[in-house]
């Protein structure tokens, strides 16, 4: 959500920067609200004046002995009047506010234009992607040949999209889980939280999964209630329509959610395997800064979500979105692409996006220093890390020439084993 009074003064240089990202803003339709909202407000005021100067020569008649009636029938017609032409201007201010609500946000100055995720800019890279002396397998092959992975079993309990982890597969994904979060915690400065999965459809319209993405998310029937499609949801709308204490920021904070997503419009993408899936974990970073602080939070957010990928030996790089690829709610987004020898290629492992006070606009989250002004705080999120394809990159990265899959050091007193071996799992 953008601010009222900063959209109407400057609608044209809105409409370039969001022409950008391939936004066409209508701008005949919130001129002609504009136009409409004014002038109410004009006319009203206008006619508040006339019951002003007729409500004092009311008084003064009345202080005269003389008759005041029709002078106060006048005055109540204009009183009419005026709140007909209040409730216009207050209609006009929600039809733009609604209009609004489905406007991305600005990019900020710093992301490069483009088109499309062809134009995004690699900032820097970490890793040498491993020299195999075999062909390297991908995990859809892997994991069923080391019995940690099944998607049949999964397709049969409910649908394509899904995975079952067995054994060992299993053990790797909570291990991944519990890791993430003990360095966050514990080396980042994050504070974790357990949120509902659960959530409603205020939290989701104040992180911008409503109304334009709905069709992306799952719903439950015959409830308000959506199933979580990122912690970013639940995590923000901690502080929904409440003022926080400015010398409390930034807060950051961590969760691990499970996360559902209907996929919609990705028919045909990441097909096999469990790249891209409707059931997925992650473990999420969010921030709430002041607005001068964001972007300096921002790059740390990232280095924090990078540093996990580093401990773990793995490849990467990180690219800054161009303006045709941005998400609806950021002004500006790292993604952070893991190599996978399976697959050759760079594959999406987070998003850490600065939403400036897009999504704090939409759900009312101010900070209030003793003596200054509530403001709208920024707020960021990332994921730090998507388990599942951390996941993916593990068993890729480190599958040896016998099929078993060595376990990076780090992770080893999570896991319990250095290695995944395909006989040790004799049990389907």
């Amino acid at each position: 959500m953008h601010d009222l009074s900063f959209f109407r003064a400057n609608l044209d240089s809105i409409a370039q920067r969001l022409a950008t990202r391939g936004y066409q803003l209508d701008l005949e339709q919130f001129r002609a609200l504009d136009a409409e909202r004014r002038a109410a407000l004009t006319e009203a005021e206008q006619l508040k004046a006339q019951v002003n100067a007729k409500s004092a020569e009311v008084a003064k008649l009345r202080k005269q002995g003389q008759d005041t009636n029709s002078i106060q029938q006048e005055v109540r017609a204009i009183g009419e009047r005026v709140s007909a032409l209040d409730q216009k201007a207050k209609s006009a201010d929600e039809s733009f506010r609604d209009l609004m609500a489905g406007v991305p946000s600005i990019p900020h100055e710093s992301v490069p234009v483009g088109k499309s995720a062809e134009d995004n800019v690699e900032v820097r890279r970490w890793g040498q992607p491993r020299e195999f002396d075999f062909p390297p397998k991908a995990h859809w092959d892997l994991g069923p040949e080391l019995k940690i992975l099944d998607l049949e079993r999964a397709t049969k309990i409910t649908g394509a999209r899904f995975a079952v982890y067995w054994g060992m597969g299993a053990r790797l994904e909570r291990a991944l889980v519990n890791f993430f979060l003990d360095i966050h915690t514990r080396e980042h400065g994050y504070t974790e939280v357990l949120t509902p999965f659960l959530i409603n459809s205020a939290s989701m319209f104040g992180t911008g999964q409503l109304p334009k993405f709905k069709e992306d998310s799952f719903k439950i029937e015959n409830t308000d209630f959506w199933l979580a499609p990122t912690a970013e949801v639940p995590v923000t709308n901690l502080f929904r329509d409440e003022t926080l204490n400015a010398a409390d920021l930034p807060i950051s904070l961590c969760a691990y959610t499970p996360c559902w997503r209907s996929e919609a419009g990705s028919y045909g993408r990441d097909v096999r395997g469990i790249i891209r899936q409707h059931q997925f974990q992650k473990v999420e970073l969010v921030k709430f800064t002041l607005p001068e602080q964001s972007y300096e939070e921002h790059e740390k957010l990232t280095a924090d979500a990078e540093d996990i990928l580093k401990r773990l030996g793995l490849p990467f790089r990180t690219v800054v979105l161009s303006t045709g690829d941005l998400g609806a709610s950021s002004a500006k987004t790292y993604d952070l692409e893991v190599w996978l020898p399976g697959q050759s290629a760079y594959k999406e492992i987070s998003s850490c996006s600065n939403f400036e006070a897009y999504q704090a606009r939409r759900a009312s989250i101010r900070a209030k220093s003793g003596k200054g002004k509530a403001e709208y705080v920024h707020t960021l999120n990332g994921s730090g890390l998507a388990v599942g394809r951390t996941w993916v990159a593990i068993v890729e990265n480190y599958q040896q020439a016998d099929g078993s899959v060595v376990v990076p050091e780090v992770l080893r007193p999570y896991v319990g084993a250095d290695c995944l071996r395909p006989e040790s799992q004799t049990f389907h």
